[in-house]
């Protein structure tokens, strides 16, 4: 099976960085279904392909596998394995292009985010489901999609066509992407895995699938072939894919709050915390303000409230979130003027985002907490170093102060969705480092009753650009 990548940046070689293989020789790699070959077909300034070559070895699959039944099984030996693209590609995908896959890049960090022009063609894809479900995958997600349905035989007219397309995907955007969306799609159209699917599965697919799938008009369907039609699995998986997607509503049908919301309803926390904030940015002087992981614009409103700000954006992952917040914030009833101040954008925190440039002052309220902690340095490029406004207003949880919420169990966090919650010392540490490598100040303040022993429930970092 093949797959080839090109692209037309240039210097078009720089792809050879992004996939950390040099496009001067070859490269052979033992996969313990066969063998991956990777080469460059053509290799200049300005256009550079890439080919991933598999040789599958379906006999010395089945050989390896226990049990008699196996090996008599005619089907075991002779199947499409060794030209068909499925879950093999996959798992090629992620041990030979694993950090481009992953979104690293050692000797060039700067072109993990660049937007390039990609191609990617795969000769021989299993589309179950026909080029009209192809289309249905990867068109949401900005492909321009072309597809060639391939004759069961091409010297037996009579028989027909097969399941089989060669494949080209054609889009503009970052090459982590481009193979997070083939690792998770190609097995869904080919409908099947060359192996047990178990837990270790949804974690795989919520990893690759983060900005995505979420939002995608067939998650569910996607899902549900990726695992394999396996119930509890597709349950579990669907249930926190839709968390993923808003994290920062528990209740987007108004049934209930959320429960980090009902922890810290008998202070108002999240009422001061808004605020603070709030304030922070007016004394700052800001008159465009971003506030980042809006969720359902809460702090967008409060905003709105200073006319000495002249603009807000709301930017959140989730457009089911933001599609509250214009209900929420009324914008069909809104005066044409205070309408003219505020605008609600879709992106995410970990790309790069010209969109993101120009504004006075950013709020991240009680978003880094939702993120895995080795995300948290994609995060700190976007926003301070390549938004970089004046002001930027962090606010997360205090960790210490958990022991004060008599209905919370002892070492949990306050939400089901926080990947970490920081002691003050932490997050102290955090903030420093970072104003320190982006040329920031930081100063800390809490917000809600402070105790003397473990503080206030919410901390806050002011960063203040030096020289600003």
């Amino acid at each position: 099976m093949l797959l080839t990548l090109t692209t037309t940046f240039e210097p078009a070689t720089d792809l050879g960085y992004l996939l950390h293989k040099n496009p001067a020789r070859v490269q052979d790699f033992s996969l313990a279904f066969g063998r991956a070959h990777v080469f460059y077909p053509e290799a200049t300034a300005t256009r550079c392909t890439a080919a991933l070559l598999l040789d599958v070895d379906p006999v010395g699959l089945v050989r390896r596998r226990r049990g008699s039944a196996a090996r008599t099984l005619l089907g075991q030996y002779v199947n499409d394995r060794p030209y068909a693209s499925g879950s093999f590609l996959s798992t090629a995908l992620a041990q030979v292009f694993g950090s481009a896959l992953r979104g690293t890049c050692t000797a060039r960090p700067e072109l993990v985010d660049v937007a390039l022009p990609l191609v990617a063609r795969v000769s021989a894809l299993p589309c179950r489901g026909g080029a009209t479900l192809l289309r249905e995958l990867f068109e949401p997600l900005g492909y321009t999609v072309e597809a060639t349905r391939l004759p069961l035989d091409p010297t037996v007219p009579e028989w027909g066509d097969s399941t089989y397309h060669d494949v080209t995907l054609t889009r503009t955007g970052r090459l982590t992407d481009l193979l997070s969306h083939l690792y998770v799609l190609v097995p869904v159209l080919d409908d099947q895995k060359h192996y047990w699917v178990s837990e270790d599965e949804i974690e795989k697919l919520l990893r690759h699938g983060e900005g995505w799938l979420p939002d995608h008009p067939l998650r569910d369907a996607v899902t549900t072939r990726y695992l394999r039609y396996q119930r509890r699995l597709v349950k579990t998986a669907l249930a926190q894919l839709v968390e993923e997607d808003d994290p920062s509503l528990a209740d987007v049908d108004g049934s209930g709050a959320a429960p980090e919301q009902e922890l810290e309803k008998p202070i108002r926390l999240n009422d001061q915390r808004l605020r603070t904030v709030a304030d922070e940015i007016q004394s700052a002087g800001a008159q465009r303000v971003i506030d980042l992981g809006c969720g359902e614009g809460k702090l967008v409103r409060e905003l709105l409230k200073d006319k000495t700000i002249e603009r807000v954006v709301g930017m959140d992952v989730s457009p089911r979130a933001l599609n509250i917040a214009v209900r929420r914030l009324q914008f069909d009833r809104m005066p044409s003027r205070q309408r003219a101040r505020v605008d609600l954008i879709v992106g995410s925190l970990l790309y790069r985002d010209d969109r993101l440039k120009g504004f006075d002052a950013a709020a991240l309220v009680e978003v880094i907490e939702h993120l895995d902690p080795p995300r948290l340095a994609a995060l700190e490029r976007v926003v301070f170093e390549g938004a970089a406004p004046t002001t930027v207003v962090v606010t997360t949880p205090n960790a210490e102060y958990n022991v004060r919420w008599e209905s919370l169990p002892a070492g949990r966090f306050r939400h089901k969705d926080h990947r970490f919650e920081w002691t003050r010392a932490e997050f102290a540490a955090w903030a420093e480092r970072v104003a320190t490598r982006f040329g920031y100040t930081a100063t800390h303040k809490g917000i809600g009753p402070d105790d003397v022993e473990v503080g206030t429930p919410t901390q806050m970092a002011v960063f203040t650009r030096s020289g600003a």
